[in-house]
């Protein structure tokens, strides 16, 4: 979708990015409902009119905002994985997390937009996470055919992945306000690889 009208010289990418960036951090502190457009144009230092050059309302930056940032998230996520090659899912996992937490790390502000993005556009928010799920399927499936994991249901898996990687940024960042360090990544990867549980498989009853 068209959210923005893109600049077309240096100065008004310039202009862009002072917006986009006062509005990351207001939705942030703030949340959607209790950032105006002048609260975004104040921050970045710009004229209400040119606000509008860009953008025909607030709606319209939130939504370039979770599309642009989701964008950069699985850039940063494929990067990472062509430059450091796996050949098993699981060490493509490791650096998914160690990727996932360092952008988060940077963008805290995109965590933060991305829940809220429910309550602002519900297609936004499934279309968000549906990405990040096609992607994963592709890995999972090739996983499978090397008879590296077992046969569940793909698209499922790629959800508890994510929701994983949710829920533990929403614990460490911002309940502990403290940052995942190796260990914490190590015992996600050997949850991932070998489970909780010990002893036989479960019976279903």
């Amino acid at each position: 979708m068209n959210y923005v009208k893109l600049p077309k010289t240096k100065r008004g990418e310039a202009t862009l990015k002072k917006i986009c960036d006062a509005a990351e951090e207001l939705f942030s502190q703030n949340g959607f409902y209790e950032t105006e457009i002048n609260d975004i144009t104040v921050k970045a230092q710009v004229a209400t009119g040119t606000f509008y050059t860009y953008f025909p309302d607030k709606s319209s930056v939130f939504l370039y905002l979770l599309d642009t940032l989701g964008r950069k998230l699985r850039h940063a996520l494929r990067q990472a994985k062509l430059e450091r090659p796996c050949d098993s899912l699981i060490e493509q996992e490791r650096i998914s997390i160690r990727v996932f937490f360092s952008f988060v790390r940077e963008h805290f502000g995109l965590f933060r937009i991305v829940w809220q993005s429910q309550f602002v556009d519900a297609e936004s928010f499934k279309n968000y996470y549906e990405r990040f799920s096609a992607g994963y399927v592709r890995e999972i499936k090739k996983a499978q055919e090397r008879g590296e994991i077992r046969d569940f249901d793909p698209a499922l898996i790629s959800y508890v992945l994510m929701g994983v990687h949710s829920f533990v940024t929403l614990k460490c960042f911002v309940f502990d306000e403290t940052e995942p360090d190796e260990a914490t990544i190590d015992q996600l990867v050997e949850f991932f690889a070998h489970g909780m549980l010990k002893g036989p498989k479960i019976e279903r009853v």
